[in-house]
């Protein structure tokens, strides 16, 4: 069997394995995640339909990392179709500053992104919430059955958990194929999409397209080895080349600098960091407003000449992308949050064989051994001082 056309030998003496087989089975994951919320689609909407039914709902999208970057990649369309504020907010920052922005009289709906379930501040996020808003309510999304978080949901009437398929538990360093299975999931039960199907199978094609014809692209461009690598993205865009560029950092290592921002933010000072050893990836997005402004920067970085190269991602194509590019041919155009599932395949795959190409194994890349596939080092601190502002006891979580 070969992955990311590299037989199953291979990839064991490289130390690459289950990170090229769990970004090769995305397509099958979908699709298997897909079966699993219409199995349960019932419990699902006696859970959620009360709960988004209620215009006043706060809705917070949460997870540490990657878990992170699922929420921010989802949460602008999320706010356009729930015609309401989604917000993204990164457990990182909730469990370390709960006061900012947990609000005691507003009912909440905290909906937490986890591959492990077993991550200090996700598992600390929850209990927080629960303990400092009066009307907390918890959607677990999870890889794990054996996790804390999933734990957490069972027999508690103030939460659902939704488990993903067994192998999106991913057993790689790198979240891959949980990332883009969890996302799928939220983005499905809460915008009540009954056409799962549909969806499911137009992603998991595009995304299989990537795999099959730009598998062999994407590994030329890695062997390059650009010492750094930009992705831009807007919207929900910008979220997901964040993800990019983690996933860059974490196969390599750290040893290729990599970076985000927003095609128009890119040119308020980060656009210094381009010289000539300087990849930049832009994900063009299908909104015909959006996309101007996508390739306004396109043109603008191909006619400096200071970048080493420029390559848009696109589902649609026209006279302004010439030049490099990988054009998915989809069935049908694409709203911004379904191009997040095909375009992260490709920063994926990039990112595999550019941590190949620098001799980096990516099942396990961390080589001083201090970053680690669950975090680890992370003191919970007691949240004594936040007691008397929100008029209830606080319990105090151990790490």
């Amino acid at each position: 069997m070969k992955y990311l056309d590299i037989n199953e030998e291979k990839l064991t003496s490289l130390g690459g394995f289950w990170t090229a087989k769990e970004i090769c089975q995305q397509p099958k994951a979908w699709l298997n995640t897909q079966a699993i919320i219409e199995s349960n689609v019932e419990a699902i909407k006696r859970f959620l339909s009360p709960l988004i039914a209620d215009p006043d709902l706060r809705i917070i999208l949460t997870g540490a990392g990657t878990s992170a970057f699922a929420g921010g990649s989802i949460a602008p369309s999320l706010s356009q179709k729930l015609n309401r504020t989604v917000e993204a907010i990164a457990t990182t920052d909730l469990v370390s500053n709960p006061s900012h922005y947990l609000r005691k009289e507003k009912a909440t709906l905290i909906i937490s992104f986890g591959r492990s379930g077993n991550s200090p501040e996700s598992v600390t996020a929850v209990e927080i919430a629960s303990q400092l808003v009066d009307n907390c309510y918890h959607l677990v999304i999870t890889c794990n059955e054996l996790g804390l978080l999933f734990k957490h949901c069972q027999n508690n009437e103030k939460c659902l958990a939704i488990l993903m398929p067994a192998e999106t538990n991913d057993k790689s360093f790198a979240m891959t194929s949980s990332f883009t299975s969890m996302m799928f999931t939220a983005l499905t039960v809460l915008t009540k999409n009954e056409d799962l199907a549909k969806n499911a199978t137009l992603i998991a094609d595009s995304a299989q397209q990537v795999i099959t014809d730009y598998n062999e692209s994407l590994h030329a461009i890695a062997n390059k080895k650009y010492s750094r690598v930009v992705f831009l993205g807007s919207g929900g865009l910008k979220a997901l080349a964040e993800e990019s560029a983690l996933k860059l950092l974490e196969l390599t290592d750290g040893q290729t600098v990599a970076m985000f921002d927003s095609p128009l933010g890119f040119r308020h000072g980060p656009k210094t960091i381009i010289n000539s050893d300087t990849l930049v990836v832009i994900y063009m997005s299908n909104d015909s407003y959006t996309r101007k402004y996508d390739l306004d920067l396109l043109t603008e970085l191909r006619s400096d000449g200071e970048v080493a190269q420029v390559i848009a991602i696109t589902t649609q194509k026209d006279a302004s992308i010439d030049g490099d590019h990988i054009f998915i041919n989809t069935k049908e155009t694409l709203s911004d949050s379904l191009l997040i599932f095909p375009y992260i395949v490709c920063a994926q795959v990039y990112a595999f064989h550019h941590a190949l190409a620098l001799k980096n194994t990516p099942d396990t890349p961390s080589a001083s051994g201090t970053v680690n596939r669950v975090v680890q080092g992370v003191i919970i601190h007691p949240l004594d001082s936040l007691c008397s502002s929100y008029e209830s006891p606080v319990k105090i979580v151990n790490g």
